[in-house]
Order: C-alpha cells, then structure tokens, then sequence
C-alpha cells in the first residue's frame, strides 16, 4: 500500500475513533447496533438449544412412522422405478443394496455409514448422539434381505441460509441507518444549544435557543429553556452592573472636577506647592480611570455606537506620535515605518486616536532603559488587512501573561505603583475598539520587547 493510501487509512481510522469518543450520536448508534447484535445471537442461540433438546424425542415417533410408510412404498423386493419416483417427488436419496438390487439415486453421494455425513447436528455430542442414532430412522431392511437407506438432499438447505443471512445483514444495516437518522433529529436541539451558549458567552443575548415543542418540551427542550432562563438572568444581571458603573462614573465627575478646580485655586506658596502638585496628580488620574470606565462600558455593549469617517491612518499615526515629541520634548519618541499608499478607511477617528495613544505610551513606559525607542509600523496585507504594530524592545513579559494582558484592570508587574503605570484598562480598551472596529488584537513577545498587532479590515470606498 503507498503511504498515501497508508495516511487515508490512518486518517479514517482517527475520524472514526475520535467520533466514537465525542460524537453523542454515533455512541447512541452504535449502542443500538451492538445491542441488537447481541439480542440476535441470543435469540438464534436459544431458539437453536431449545429445539435441539427436545424435537428429536418428539419427532422420533413419526420420522421413523413416516420412513417405514417410504420403505414399504418400495416393495421387497425394493423397485427402482419407485424409487427413481420417490427421489423425484421428494428432497431424498435412496440407496438399496442386497442381493437382487443394488441401486444409488446419486452415485456420487457420499458415504451415510460415515457419521459426520449426517444432517442436523449442533455440537459435537448432538453429532455423536445423532451418528448412533441414525440408521434407527433412515435405514430400513426388508424381509428378504435388502437394506434401504434414505438420505436429506441439503443443498437447498445450504443455499437458504446464506441468502437469509444476507436478507438479515441487509435488514441491519437498514435498521441502523434509519436508527442514527432518528437519533440524528432526536439530538438536532443540541446543536442550537450549543450555538446558543456560544452567543451568550460571547455577550449576544439578543436571539435565545429556540425550543421544539414548547407546548410540550422534551428532555432537550426543557435544558434550553434552563439556559435561556439562565443567559436572561446574566444578561440582567450585567446590564445592572453597567448601568451601576456608569451611573456612578457619571456621578464621579463632578464632584473630581470641582475638587480639580478648588486645588488649582490654592495658593502657590513653597509650603502648598509640593501637596497641591501630588493632589491634582492624584485628580487626574482619578479623572482618567472615569473616563476609561465610561469608555471600556461604551465599548463593551454589543451596540456600540462608532462616529465613522474617512480617515488616513498613516496622518493619524503621523499626529499621534507628534503630539508624544511634544508631550516628552523628543524627536524620537516614536519611529515610524508606515506603508505609503494607503488607503482612506471608515473609522472613529477619536477611538483610534485613543488606542494609538494608548498602544504607544505602553511602549514608552517599557522603553525607559531599552537600547532603541519603540516602533510603530503600518500595512496592508495581500488578503488587504491593515495592520497596525507597535513594538518596544524594553523586558517584554513572561508568556504565562500574554493571554491576560488585555483583560480589565490586569497589571503584569504587581511590585509598580500607580504612579509608575496605568490601572490596567488602556490595553483592553485598545481590544475594545479593535474588536468595535470589526478587526482583531493579538500580543507577542518579539524578543527582545513586546508587540502589539491590532488588525483592521479594509473599509475603504
């Protein structure tokens, strides 16, 4: 066999055996086909033990009445002509030997003195017992010394059987088929279920698991209906915790900013200087957790509202790392290697700015005692994907950490303070508007330093 032929084997062989371990249905069909397997070797099986136990006793009486009726049919002494009748009527063969006739219906039949040439046997003992018996009911002698033997003609017998069995085989396969078409519709409801649950872990409460027969709900029916109550009750039960946070966010900036407002109006001697410069550090970052609170829950719903607009990217990044020269007084706070030709793209200009803003000062804040400053570049894939990176070659992180890195509130280097480092939110709103975007957010170790691709389709006119 070649070893293409080889890897299709091995191939099937895996489909089947992963099927068998995962595949509810086909476990179920195959339960079905071996228990009906079984039910019919036990059947034939005891239907053949009950009739060899007791139907040779009771046919005795009349198999032997019967070959008496066939030898006196013969005449003595025995006639070939109703015998040649005989074997012609009924599935017999006679052989008459004695000293006027000596006469075979078939010449080639075997030898009936053999005991393995009898009929009907089921073991090795009902053979031997049948051997012994034998000649008791198919052997006659007539009165003037000519001995008659009767024999089954079992070819018929050998034919029926096999075309039966394969009738049954045929029957089976037909019976299974039908089986895991029934199974197959019986366990439909579980693949809305599953597609269900994977909306609702996705936050998609909009559209629940339809059930069948909700008059009437069966086992399947009766679990949708459970995690559909259940995905209501999350559904709630988050919209509560957005409304809270929002609520409260909005209720926070007011009180900050007359707080901001009455710290700016402290006088500037030496003696306030120094607390009045910690306290409005302290208010705006305040101000910045507020504000990133209200976006990531802007973001997060599932009807986010973008202010869409042509845009050039390229500009975008371009005005973006400018503002950071000027915020750091350095020509180099980021460099660019931005694709020419690129096309205008339908974005929320605000969004974008804030995830390149954010992306960037990552960067810097892990570039501090890193040999080169960090990078930005901007593509366009072959399949036309836009591809933003920015990349530092500062320690990176464990790799253990990269999943997390984009989840809320999540700070890789427990030991920073506050003041050397964000609250955790300015990756994850960076996911937020990518995903809001239609597009993806992937972080990789580029050794050294870490990189950050956020990939946007191509909504260009």
């Amino acid at each position: 066999m070649s070893a293409a032929g080889l890897g299709k084997k091995t191939l099937w062989h895996h489909r089947a055996r992963h099927a068998l371990a995962h595949s509810l249905r086909v476990r179920l069909v195959a339960l079905f086909l071996l228990l009906a397997l079984a039910m019919t070797v036990i059947f034939v099986i005891g239907m053949q033990r009950a009739l060899s136990i007791g139907w040779r006793d009771a046919a005795r009486p009349l198999v032997m009445d019967y070959v008496d009726r066939l030898a006196a049919e013969l005449g003595s002494p025995p006639r070939i002509e109703a015998a040649q009748a005989l074997v012609q009527r009924l599935p017999l063969s006679v052989r008459i030997s004695g000293p006027q006739v000596n006469w075979r219906s078939n010449p080639n039949e075997p030898d009936y003195d053999h005991p393995s040439n009898y009929r009907l046997r089921d073991s090795p003992a009902d053979a031997n017992a049948w051997s012994a018996n034998a000649p008791r009911f198919f052997e006659r002698t007539t009165v003037d010394g000519h001995r008659i033997r009767f024999g089954l003609i079992v070819q018929a017998w050998h034919d029926r059987p096999r075309f039966i069995g394969w009738v049954t085989l045929g029957v089976l396969l037909l019976l299974t088929a039908l089986a895991y078409a029934r199974v197959r519709h019986l366990l439909r409801p579980l693949d809305a279920i599953r597609a269900g649950a994977q909306r609702f872990g996705a936050g998609d409460f909009a559209k629940t698991i339809p059930v069948r027969h909700a008059h009437r709900p069966d086992e399947l029916g009766e679990l949708a209906v459970t995690i559909n109550t259940m995905g209501a009750d999350i559904h709630q039960m988050l919209e509560a915790k957005r409304t809270l946070l929002l609520a409260i966010s909005h209720e926070l900036r007011s009180p900050l900013t007359r707080a901001r407002l009455n710290t700016e109006l402290l006088p500037e001697t030496p003696d306030v200087l120094q607390s009045r410069a910690a306290l409005l550090r302290d208010l705006g970052q305040m101000r910045d957790l507020v504000t990133d609170l209200l976006e990531s829950e802007r973001l997060a719903s599932p009807h986010a509202a973008l202010h869409r607009e042509p845009t050039d990217l390229a500009a975008l990044v371009a005005e973006v790392v400018a503002a950071l020269d000027a915020e750091t007084n350095s020509s180099s706070a980021a460099v660019q290697n931005l694709q020419p030709q690129m096309p205008m793209l339908q974005l929320d200009r605000t969004r974008m700015r804030l995830l390149l803003r954010n992306l960037l000062d990552n960067a810097l804040r892990h570039s501090v005692d890193a040999a080169r400053p960090p990078e930005v570049s901007l593509a366009r894939t072959a399949d036309g994907v836009i591809q933003i990176a920015v990349r530092d070659f500062g320690p990176g992180v464990p790799d253990d950490q990269l999943s997390h890195l984009a989840q809320p509130f999540y700070r890789p280097d427990t030991a920073r303070t506050r003041t050397s480092g964000g609250v955790g939110l300015g990756m994850y709103l960076c996911r937020l508007v990518a995903q809001a975007h239609g597009g993806s957010f992937a972080v990789r170790n580029a050794q050294p330093g870490l990189e950050v691709v956020v990939s946007l389709p191509d909504t260009g006119e």
